[in-house]
């Protein structure tokens, strides 16, 4: 148990960090071997992770305390992190969405309330807040709340929310949470387990079928949609051999590369464990806020509340 819960964070870090160098160009190598070379937009060391895994580590550290993820002080020492921690100092790679968000919070305080009404006020401009940027970082809600997935779903929806004021991206949270959840009990890869929960008209169970029935390079230009994002995760994960093998094939199908690597790569952590990580990967991992293989480890077990 303990081996997949730091396999959750663990993978998703590395997964991250691999998928780096490929982001600018939208498509994998071409020889279809992935290596940590770094680079990217953020102007990355190799084995440093991105702003995937750091928004992730923002929601495990409030979990790490102890903190109900469902309550509005959790949720607010979210909000806070998200904007003085991170974006305010730790950040070396914004998505847009998140950023026209962040930037208007920052030192106007307001806590989780002021970040939900700046993404509705963004929603209501646009139509659009259906991106990845919620997805990518869900994975430490699953692991502060294993085995209740009433809370689980929650409180998926409620980090989601932080952000992301479309209800599609916080549906395909509590999806993922829940598989991830499963993975962890179980060592099963079954992301539909979570569909009588979230998915009553059907809508993801279509989406599941087509990641299914498509390579993820298929959705590589739609990558930066939640939909598209998991569907390029669930698709690669299928299709790929082992943890490595799907992790490798999110980065080969192009688009948002280092995202849909790291969300892949946080269910395949969940199966397979942290033994399955290959130890290139693990020896080289690292960011912020001074993050390595050990530190991750460290923080998942405190999340779970197994340190």
């Amino acid at each position: 148990m303990d081996d997949r819960i730091i396999g959750t964070l663990l993978a998703a870090a590395c997964a991250d960090a691999l998928g780096v160098a490929y982001e600018p160009e939208q498509r994998g190598p071409a020889d279809g071997k992935p290596e940590m070379l770094g680079g990217g937009y953020g102007g990355y060391a190799p084995g440093e992770y991105s702003d995937d895994t750091q928004m992730a580590v923002v929601v495990a550290r409030v979990a790490a305390d102890g903190f109900d993820l469902r309550t509005e002080e959790a949720l607010d020492r979210i909000a806070t992190g998200f904007v003085e921690d991170w974006f305010g100092g730790g950040a070396t790679d914004v998505g847009a969405q998140t950023r026209a968000l962040l930037s208007q919070a920052a030192g106007r305080g307001g806590g989780a309330a002021r970040l939900r009404e700046i993404g509705a006020q963004l929603h209501a401009r646009s139509g659009r807040t259906a991106g990845n940027g919620s997805l990518m970082r869900t994975a430490p809600v699953a692991l502060a709340h294993l085995g209740d997935a009433e809370a689980i779903v929650d409180a998926a929806r409620a980090v989601s929310a932080l952000t992301h004021h479309d209800p599609v991206a916080a549906d395909a949270c509590a999806l993922w949470c829940l598989a991830i959840d499963n993975a962890i009990g179980t060592g099963e890869l079954d992301v539909r387990v979570g569909l009588p929960r979230v998915d009553p008209d059907g809508y993801w169970a279509e989406r599941i079928a087509e990641a299914e029935a498509r390579p993820p390079s298929a959705f590589a230009s739609s990558s930066g949609w939640v939909v598209g994002a998991l569907q390029g995760a669930w698709s690669a994960i299928v299709r790929g051999e082992g943890l490595r093998g799907g992790i490798e094939a999110a980065v080969n199908g192009g688009g948002d590369t280092d995202t849909v690597a790291a969300i892949a790569g946080a269910l395949l952590g969940a199966a397979h464990g942290a033994s399955a990580v290959p130890a290139e990967w693990r020896t080289v991992v690292h960011g912020w806020p001074g993050l390595d293989a050990d530190g991750l480890a460290q923080l998942a077990l405190r999340c779970a509340r197994r340190d």
